[in-house]
């Protein structure tokens, strides 16, 4: 296949990977809002993907970790990044289908050092990177969210909610939620960008270390906000319903929690998982108010999601990277199968379809509407 060509291919599926990030992670910022009726579905997913689109403009430090920290980008050849996008792709895919909130994020990852391992071998691999930014930040993340979410809806319930009533928490979560969708566009939309500039560069189109460029800046972000705005309502069933009941006050401080750790791992460059983050936020929040119940067990296969993540993403990725570097027959081979898979999710998804109408927008609860009797 001609190189300038491959390329091209493999540009527009690192887009392709990016609008299913957009679509699997719409639930991590809007989730709880339209739980609690803060916003309609359809008004939350087109905020979402505005400020997805703004946030991507406001840093390029996730890019450049992704594009020339994870693997050895000298090694490999825009072939091998193919297949890693395939492997993400198909997991995307998979877990938006059975409604699991995993990390699209780790998916990439994981696609991206299947491909290279077995294609390029172990040593152009950076372990000790992907340990120091990506595993320690999977771990620590989400309990840091959790117990802050905790705490803050602890104090919320404890201080504001019940001697000053919840007026203005639906107010609050619209804000909070704008700044969690915000905080995404600076993570997530970014690993799309270091993914096009890691090939431009093993390409040899750009100089190692190379910044994104502008043009990658906005057809990431462009793509990231078009598949917010189409929303993955399936997920947003499961962190808005499956995890614990949420009230306004709760909302908030989830949100607000959340939003506040992927900013700060944002700046330091640490490709953390929103998913992770404000999947921890949401359990936190739950455990934070008494009388809500966290459904532990939804919560626990949710982890177990999180944690075949990344290995089942390698896999898929480490076949499609070394079927895809053979040459033009493999890429092509590669590219059919990927395709055959997503129309078969599709069609299957049709047969039980999950959309903005399948959310029943709660009534005010009394801690969103008026004062704590107690407090009269």
């Amino acid at each position: 296949m001609d190189p300038s060509l491959l390329v091209v291919v493999v540009i527009c599926t690192a887009l392709v990977f990016d609008f299913t990030n957009g679509f699997h992670d719409t639930a991590n910022a809007m989730a709880t809002s339209i739980a609690t009726g803060a916003l309609r579905p359809r008004v939350a997913v087109a905020i979402s993907a505005v400020l997805n689109l703004a946030g991507a403009f406001l840093s390029v430090e996730v890019a450049k970790t992704i594009s020339s920290g994870l693997v050895d980008e000298t090694r490999i050849g825009p072939a091998i990044v193919f297949g890693g996008l395939i492997g993400a792709i198909v997991w995307n895919l998979f877990t938006w289908y059975v409604g699991l909130p995993s990390s699209s994020s780790h998916a990439l990852f994981g696609g991206l050092i299947g491909a290279t391992w077995v294609s390029a071998g172990a040593d152009s691999v950076h372990f000790a990177k992907i340990v120091d930014k990506v595993l320690v930040p999977a771990a620590a993340s989400p309990v840091i969210a959790g117990v802050a979410a905790a705490a803050v809806t602890y104090v919320v319930y404890r201080f504001l909610v019940r001697k000053r009533g919840g007026r203005g928490f639906r107010v609050g979560q619209i804000v909070s939620a704008s700044l969690v969708s915000l905080a995404h566009g600076t993570n997530d939309a970014q690993k799309t960008m270091g993914v096009i500039t890691l090939t431009l560069v093993a390409a040899g189109s750009l100089p190692a270390g190379s910044a994104p460029p502008i043009w990658v800046i906005v057809s990431a972000a462009s793509a990231l906000a078009l598949g917010t705005y189409l929303g993955g309502w399936r997920i947003t069933h499961t962190l808005g319903k499956g995890l614990t009941d949420i009230e306004g006050p709760q909302g908030f401080s989830a949100q607000t929690s959340s939003a506040v750790v992927i900013l700060l791992s944002s700046h330091l460059g640490f490709p953390l998982s929103t998913t992770h983050v404000c999947s921890g936020g949401i359990v936190g929040s739950g455990v934070g108010r008494r009388e809500a119940p966290v459904r532990w067990r939804m919560a626990g296969r949710m982890v177990l999601a999180w944690l075949f993540t990344l290995p089942a993403a390698a896999i898929v990725g480490a076949a499609a990277g070394k079927i895809a570097s053979l040459g033009e027959a493999g890429t092509i081979a590669v590219g059919v199968v990927g395709i055959l898979f997503a129309a078969g999710i599709y069609l299957l998804s049709r047969r039980k379809p999950v959309t903005a109408h399948s959310f029943q927008v709660p009534e005010p609860s009394a801690a969103d509407t008026e004062p704590d009797r107690l407090a009269a």
